[in-house]
């Protein structure tokens, strides 16, 4: 996992551990990247049973919560789906310098609920055997983003535009996949794993190739840099316990 803010992370290390000396808990508020909810649903009950602290979790679009931010949303951390977006809160100024880092890579996954509707090579794009196919919203979602990049790759976005459905997020690009509204949708990987096991269905791990890369981000906001809730959580999300239920959700790093 790359950390920009090295010198950063030690201090906060310090500050933390004089801090947490009082033993009070407190409250952090956190947005999520849609695609990364459930795996923060985990890391935040293991960060809680650590520290004592509390977890708020919002999750949302990447661009939908920069807006939210700059508008004075009382977010303390922003998981991100993309590395662009934290670093131009940290530009504008409304983010911690140098406490961004890489958190997850994710991966893209063209999915149908469908035992054998989807191939190896997702040649099913080529074909008539598909009504619908969902993707996140393109102008908000990286993981939209990264699907439109992978049709136009392919040179398929003509022939499939007519069939496109576009949810906020790529969870609700999931969802339409889900409850039968698209036979197939661009989603996260990790929305594929459900306590460790993969999700019934057919599937094709997108060549990372065809897309640009889903660096997923974290960064500090000025709201949080004085709660210890948010400083501990952004160590935690650090650590081996948290970097082993990432894994396990289907992320690298």
């Amino acid at each position: 996992m790359h950390i920009v803010g090295r010198k950063w992370i030690r201090l906060l290390s310090l500050w933390l551990s004089i801090t947490t000396q009082s033993a009070w808990s407190a409250q952090v508020q956190v947005a999520v990247a849609a695609n990364f909810s459930s795996t923060m649903q985990a890391i935040a009950q293991a960060f809680e049973q650590e520290s004592g602290h509390q977890t708020r979790i919002i999750t949302g679009a990447t661009g939908k919560f920069y807006a939210q931010i700059k508008n004075g949303a009382p977010f303390d951390i922003l998981l991100a789906a993309d590395s662009q977006t934290p670093l131009l809160l940290e530009q504008d100024g409304w983010a911690v310098p140098g406490s961004r880092f890489t958190y997850a890579i994710g991966h893209l996954v063209l999915w149908s609920k469908q035992p054998g509707l989807v191939d190896a090579q997702g040649e099913v794009l080529r074909s008539t055997r598909f009504k619908r196919l969902a993707i996140a919203d393109t102008r908000i979602a990286p993981y939209g983003a990264a699907a439109m990049q992978v049709l136009e790759r392919i040179g398929l976005l003509a022939q499939v535009k007519d069939r496109l459905v576009q949810g906020e997020t790529v969870g609700q690009a999931y969802q339409f996949v889900a409850s039968g509204n698209a036979e197939l949708g661009f989603v996260a990987r990790s929305q594929l794993v459900v306590d460790a096991n993969p999700v019934a269905g057919s599937a094709w791990l997108v060549p990372e190739s065809l897309h640009s890369p889903l660096r997923q981000d974290a960064v500090l906001l000025k709201s949080g840099q004085a709660n210890p809730a948010a400083v501990a959580l952004m160590l935690f999300l650090q650590s081996p316990r948290a970097r082993a239920l990432i894994r396990a959700n289907g992320y690298s790093h």
